[in-house]
């Protein structure tokens, strides 16, 4: 009995370490679109405001233009290669602290990925494949890269907005799709509905995925956050873009008719 005792003391004295978290993501990083035309594209993302970073344009390779949202935040624009290439999502990046421990603790889970590796722009990236083979990215941003080094600089204060808050990726196994995000990569889910389900990065970032059951219908769609939904409307009408207003928020179409969302940041806590 004494045995039992001091061992159960011993336990409750000292009790095993909690399992070690996956290591927290600073936010959305990018969103990648394949587009129609890049110069059209551009045009439109700087009519809101956002300005060109810098781009890669290699002789006989689709034009990729870098635009800038804050100094953590970018949309990527693909040219295609050719028309068969299907327009719109490509993918979905995210900003990691430490991304060696990250892939690390993928690694523990299961989840196959090559290593690190440092890639064009100078900056540590590596990527999987969710259930349905689309990339999820992670980068993580190192002195001397083009993004760190271009840090306080094309950030005009005529931007509609300097934060995307949600990144949408469409699913046709909404279910499976969910389960991965939150048992494999950890994200918190934060409810939904029968068709869209939205989830939280892991971290304080509060930046989010929103999963959403693919249907001919669905359009592809990017959520920024702005302080005042009513002085944004009248913004975007000044601008001569089209606005529909619904709720908390208005959206607007890009020229491939990707939706581009504005919310009120109160709506979003």
């Amino acid at each position: 009995m004494r045995l039992i005792v001091s061992f159960f003391l011993v336990f409750t004295m000292f009790p095993a370490p909690p399992t070690e978290p996956s290591p927290a993501l600073a936010g959305i990083a990018h969103v990648a679109f394949r587009v129609t035309d890049v110069a059209k594209s551009r045009d439109f993302y700087r009519s809101l405001g956002f300005e060109q970073s810098f781009e890669f344009a290699d002789p006989g390779k689709p034009l990729v233009s870098y635009i800038k949202i804050n100094d953590h935040q970018f949309i990527e624009l693909y040219d295609r290669a050719d028309d068969s290439q299907p327009l719109g999502l490509m993918h979905v990046c995210y900003e990691a602290a430490d991304i060696e421990s990250l892939w690390n603790e993928y690694t523990k889970r299961g989840l196959n990925s090559p290593a690190p590796r440092k890639a064009r722009a100078g900056n540590l990236l590596f990527l999987l494949r969710d259930p349905e083979n689309q990339i999820v990215e992670y980068t993580q941003y190192l002195p001397g890269s083009l993004h760190f080094e271009d840090r306080g600089q094309h950030l005009s204060d005529r931007r509609i907005s300097q934060h995307i808050k949600r990144a949408v990726i469409f699913a046709r196994d909404l279910s499976a799709e969910t389960t991965f995000f939150a048992a494999k990569l950890a994200f918190e889910e934060l409810g939904g509905s029968t068709n869209v389900h939205r989830l939280r990065l892991p971290g304080t970032s509060g930046d989010e995925v929103e999963l959403e059951s693919a249907s001919p219908a669905t359009k592809p769609r990017i959520v920024f956050s702005v302080e005042n939904i009513a002085a944004t409307a009248a913004e975007l009408r000044k601008r001569s873009l089209t606005v529909i207003a619904s709720g908390n928020s208005v959206s607007i179409s890009d020229p491939d008719g990707t939706e581009i969302v504005f919310e009120q940041e109160t709506a979003l806590k």
